[in-house]
C-alpha cells in the first residue's frame, strides 16, 4: 500500500456517504392526518445508501486462505463474507494458543477473534464450517486416540489414590471418635493428598451447542477453544435472555477476549478460575433471533462491550442464485489450508508448573507499528462527536486491537510466531475496517428497529391513556414515570419518531414539557 492511503478506503466511504444522506425531521401539527400504527416506521427504508455493504476485501487474505475461500465459495455459493469468517475462525482457533500480540509497549493480549455473521437459516454456514474445521476435528480425534492409554492409566491411578485418601479419612474419623491422637494419620493423609494424579491434557477445542458456563469449565481442562455454531441461539437465545444470565455470560466472554483471569463461583458445585485461556468465536445468528435479543438485552450487551469485541458481518443472502454445480474432483486449495491448520495444531502448547498456558509475545516491526498507529488514530478521529463513527464508539474503540490480532494470525499462519511485518498489518487493517463498517450498518439498523418497537409501544400506551382520561395532553415526566419506557433516552427517541410522523407534538410550558397527542391518532384507534 502507498502511505496507508488504501488502508482507509472503507473508513473514507463511511464518512463520505454519511455526509451525503441526512434524514430531515419535520414538525407536524395536530391537524395533520395521522398515519396508522401499522405503518409506523414504514417510511424509513430498510437499508439506506450510507449503510450499504461494501465488497468483502478478499484480496487482503493471505494467499493460502484466499484460494481456499474462493474454492469453497465457488462450490457452496454461500455469501463470501460468511465463507471467509469460517476460514478465519479456523485460523484463529489453530493459532491462538501459539502466541500473544504486543500491539504497542505494554499492550499485550490474545490474538483470538470473535466472528458473528448475521444470516438466516439456509445460508450454509454449517457446510462452510465443515470444510474449514474438519482438519481441527480430525486432529482432535487423533489426539484423543493417541492419549487413550494415558487416559486409562490416569483413571486407574486416580481410583487407587482416591481409595487411599478415603481409607485414611475413615481412619482419622474412627480414631477421633475414640478420642485418640490423629496427628500421624493427618500427616500421612496430607502426604497422600499431595500426590494426587494429574490428568493428561487432552485437546478439546470445538464447542457447538455448549453454554458459556460449560465452555468456561472446559477451558480449565484445555485452555484453547472455539465456540463454533451455525445457530447463535446458544449465546443470544433462550437461557441468555434474562439480564442475570446475559451479564454472567458476556462477562465471561469479554474476559476471555481480553485474556484476563475469570473466577466462576458456584453454590452447589466446585468453584474454579479460568486463567491464560484463549477463545475464538465463530457464530451465525438469524436476524430474528438477534433482533429479539437486541430489544431485550442489546443495551446490556453493548454496555458491557461484547459487540465491540466482535467482527460482525451482515452479508446479503445468495439464496435464489445458488444453481447446482457438481463438486470438484479435487480440492487443492482447501487441502493446502487444512494441511497448514494441522501443522499449527501439531505445535505443542506450552504450560507452566501450575498447568497454565504460557505464550511467547510477538511484536510489530517499525513499519507495521506505524501502519497500526495510523489506523488507530484515524478511527479515533472518527469517533468524535458529529463524526461518522460517533454512533459506534464502542466498536471503533476495539478496532485497532482486532487489527493487531488479525495481523498476528496472518503472521502465524504464513510464517509461524515471529515479528509481524507491514504487509500482514495492512491486510488485517483492510479486513477489520470492512467489519467496522458492517458493525455500524448492523447496529444502526438494530437501533432503528428498537426505536420503531419503542415508538409502537409508547403510541399504544398514549392512546389508551388519552381514551381513559378523555384528554390528549399528558406531562412528559408522567409518561417517563408511568409509561412503557422508563429510560429518558429511549423515551425521547420514541417521542421524536412519533413527532416526526405526526402522531404528537412536544410543547414547552414554563419548565414543563407536555405531549400533545394528535386527536386523529387517538380516534383512529377506536
Amino acid at each position: 500500500m502507498n502511505n496507508h492511503l488504501e488502508t482507509f478506503d472503507v473508513l473514507a466511504r463511511i464518512t463520505a456517504e454519511q455526509a451525503k444522506h441526512q434524514s430531515p425531521i419535520n414538525s407536524i401539527g395536530s391537524d395533520h392526518q395521522a398515519p396508522s400504527i401499522e405503518t409506523l416506521g414504514a417510511n424509513q427504508p430498510a437499508t439506506s445508501p450510507e449503510l450499504e455493504t461494501a465488497p468483502y476485501p478478499l484480496d487482503a487474505l493471505p494467499p493460502i486462505i484466499q484460494k481456499a475461500v474462493i474454492e469453497v465459495q465457488e462450490f457452496v455459493k454461500a455469501p463470501l463474507a460468511l465463507v471467509a469468517a469460517s476460514a478465519l475462525s479456523a485460523t484463529s482457533l489453530a493459532s491462538q494458543g501459539l502466541a500473544s500480540i504486543e500491539r504497542a509497549s505494554g499492550l499485550v493480549g490474545p490474538c483470538g477473534l470473535f466472528f458473528i455473521t448475521i444470516a438466516d437459516s439456509g445460508e450454509r454456514k454449517s457446510t462452510c464450517d465443515k470444510f474449514f474445521i474438519d482438519a481441527i476435528r480430525a486432529w482432535q480425534a487423533g489426539e484423543a486416540q493417541r492419549l487413550e492409554a494415558q487416559i486409562k492409566a490416569f483413571k486407574a491411578q486416580y481410583a487407587g489414590w482416591k481409595a487411599e485418601v478415603e481409607g485414611l479419612e475413615s481412619l482419622v474419623k474412627s480414631e477421633a471418635r475414640k478420642r485418640k491422637p490423629t496427628t500421624n494419620l493427618q500427616g500421612e493423609l496430607a502426604e497422600v493428598m499431595s500426590r494426587q494424579p494429574v490428568p493428561p491434557k487432552v485437546p478439546d477445542l470445538l464447542y457447538a451447542d455448549a453454554t458459556p458456563e460449560a465452555l468456561g469449565h472446559g477451558l480449565t481442562k484445555w485452555p484453547s477453544a472455539g465456540l463454533m455454531a451455525h445457530e447463535g441461539g446458544v449465546v443470544f437465545g433462550g437461557h441468555a435472555m434474562s439480564a442475570d444470565a446475559a451479564m454472567r455470560n458476556f462477562a465471561l466472554l469479554d474476559s476471555l477476549w481480553d485474556g484476563m483471569p475469570h473466577q466462576v463461583r458456584r453454590r452447589t458445585s466446585e468453584s474454579y478460575e479460568i486463567k491464560n485461556a484463549r477463545l475464538t468465536i465463530g457464530l451465525q445468528v438469524q436476524t430474528a433471533t438477534i433482533r429479539q435479543f437486541m430489544v431485550k438485552q442489546g443495551e446490556l450487551a453493548r454496555g458491557i462491550g461484547f459487540f465491540a469485541r466482535c467482527l460482525i458481518s451482515w452479508p446479503e443472502s445468495t439464496q435464489g442464485s445458488r444453481f447446482y454445480c457438481p463438486p470438484p474432483a479435487a480440492w487443492p486449495s482447501l487441502s493446502a489450508f487444512q494441511a497448514r491448520i494441522t501443522e499449527l495444531l501439531n505445535r505443542p502448547l506450552q504450560f507452566d508448573e501450575a498447568g497454565h498456558l504460557t505464550l511467547p509475545v510477538v511484536t510489530l516491526n517499525p513499519m507495521a507499528q506505524a501502519s497500526w498507529i495510523a489506523f488507530h488514530n484515524e478511527v479515533e478521529r472518527m469517533l468524535a462527536k458529529g463524526q461518522s463513527l460517533a454512533d459506534v464508539r464502542d466498536v471503533g474503540a476495539k478496532a485497532a486491537d482486532n487489527a493487531a490480532r488479525l495481523a498476528c494470525l496472518f503472521q502465524i499462519f504464513e510464517h509461524g510466531p515471529g515479528t509481524i511485518g507491514v504487509a500482514s498489518m495492512e491486510s488485517a487493517i483492510r479486513i477489520v475496517a470492512w467489519h467496522l463498517q458492517e458493525s455500524r450498518r448492523f447496529l444502526t439498523h438494530m437501533d432503528q428497529a428498537e426505536e420503531v418497537v419503542d415508538s409502537q409501544r409508547l403510541l399504544q400506551w398514549l392512546r389508551d391513556y388519552c381514551v381513559s382520561k378523555e384528554q390528549t395532553v399528558v406531562d412528559r415526566n408522567f409518561v417517563l414515570r408511568h409509561g412503557p419506557l422508563r429510560k429518558s433516552i429511549r423515551l425521547q427517541a420514541a417521542l421524536a419518531e412519533l413527532e416526526a410522523q405526526g402522531f404528537l407534538n412536544q410543547l414547552t410550558h414554563g419548565r414543563k414539557v407536555v405531549i400533545a397527542v394528535n386527536p386523529r391518532a387517538v380516534n383512529g384507534a377506536h
